[in-house]
């Protein structure tokens, strides 16, 4: 006789209202391609009363080969279906050590939030009457397989479904971990690509959750990796705190140019990737230096930098209610101490600080909201703000990939 355990399917797992603590890992790799960020955390409560306590971060370097064949992906290379089969099994196995990894020494995880790794993301088209598509690899079925650890993967998709562009699906989190009785905030991921959530003061908590809003600024970090990795001929592949573009000079005509761009005008909600602000559209900012006489290395990268710094702050007094009280910044982009300077400078007295300086990890906090929102999808819990990716209403976000054991009974 054979004895079939498995975790169940169903829209929710786990029972409302939320008692236990529970050890959960997220896992993401961003638009940058750095590696896989993981972290391994301990979650209690449900929305009001979320507890979140990181017990280990770190990020794992993708193998080289590997890496480039993502980036060549994410560039639009074309892949036979049996070659985009291998590279989705690769993620997934990457993944899964990731995971395995980031316990030693710690308590075990009974769960595994992972994002993946965004190779394709198309915003939906109002005007084309089309939903949008985004195309996460690192199958969630071979992480459980790998880790015996229930998973939780393929989160846009339901928004997607529901009309919205399935990003950003962090500023649930950044509502209930970072939302301030008497101050305004945005907190400011600057990742390859750089994402808002604004935060209206808790004063009156009617409708609070409705009045958040968020959107993708536009580039992060993405067209300065590409650009430091063409101008070192690929022996770098980022500018470490900024210190390069820092002994340049920026080129204000130019980043008023670029900032005519139709995605800075275009109001939210609103996403966007690679697929935008990527190698095509760097050359094509290559170009324009070419037009402007900017040939010296420092001052690309200085103009780089400040269309960042200037896109975040042109969203901000575009399209925010009234400017915030302060800035939170999270995301590799928030090591940048040259990009940091430029956006303070740029909104003036608005304090901009790091999420680490309120007790939230800025190097993972991506992980950490994966964590969360697998957590809260397997206790039935919606994880999307419909204000801000523009569903039609809130959805439960992810795929559970049950852990299958067959076991055979003894016999009596």
């Amino acid at each position: 006789m054979l004895l079939f355990t498995a975790y169940s399917n169903s829209p929710g797992i786990f029972p409302s209202p939320l008692v236990l603590l529970m050890y959960v890992i997220g896992l993401i790799s961003g638009t940058s391609v750095d590696g896989i960020d993981a972290a391994l955390v301990e979650i209690s409560g449900a929305t009001e009363d979320l507890q979140v306590n990181l017990l280990a971060g770190k990020t794992f370097s993708y193998p080289t080969v590997l890496r480039e064949k993502v980036l060549a992906v994410c560039a639009g290379s074309a892949l036979p279906l049996v070659e985009l089969a291998d590279l989705d099994d690769a993620i997934a196995e990457q993944f899964a050590q990731a995971a395995l990894a980031i316990q030693q020494g710690q308590p075990h995880a009974v769960l595994i939030g992972s994002h993946g790794q965004t190779v394709f993301h198309r915003p939906p088209s109002p005007i084309q009457n089309s939903l949008g598509y985004s195309l996460q690899l690192g199958r969630g079925d071979l992480i459980a397989d790998r880790t015996k650890i229930l998973t939780v993967s393929n989160f846009r998709v339901a928004d997607i479904a529901a009309g919205g562009q399935g990003a950003p699906l962090v500023s649930k989190l950044d509502a209930y971990l970072l939302g301030h009785p008497d101050q305004s905030c945005c907190v400011q991921n600057i990742g390859g690509i750089g994402n808002v959530t604004y935060l209206p003061a808790r004063k009156d908590d009617r409708g609070w959750e409705e009045a958040v809003l968020g959107w993708d600024t536009g580039p992060g970090n993405s067209l300065l990796d590409l650009a430091v990795h063409q101008l070192t001929n690929g022996a770098q592949t980022y500018d470490r705190n900024g210190e390069w573009a820092a002994t340049g000079q920026p080129c204000q005509p130019l980043i008023d140019q670029w900032l005519q761009q139709d995605f800075f005008d275009q109001p939210p909600p609103k996403s966007t990737g690679r697929e935008l602000f990527g190698m095509d559209y760097l050359q094509h900012c290559l170009h324009d230096c070419q037009q402007y006489n900017l040939t010296q290395p420092a001052d690309i990268l200085a103009t780089l930098t400040e269309l960042t710094a200037a896109s975040i702050a042109h969203s901000y007094r575009s399209y925010l209610p009234q400017m915030p009280d302060q800035v939170l910044l999270c995301g590799g982009g928030s090591k940048n101490q040259y990009l940091k300077q430029r956006l303070q400078t740029l909104l003036g007295a608005i304090p901009v600080r790091t999420t680490d300086e309120v007790g939230l990890n800025a190097d993972f906090k991506e992980a950490i909201a994966f964590a969360v929102l697998a957590y809260w999808r397997i206790h039935n819990i919606s994880g999307n703000l419909p204000a801000v990716t523009g569903a039609r209403q809130a959805v439960l976000l992810g795929e559970i990939h049950p852990v299958v054991e067959f076991t055979r009974a003894l016999p009596c």
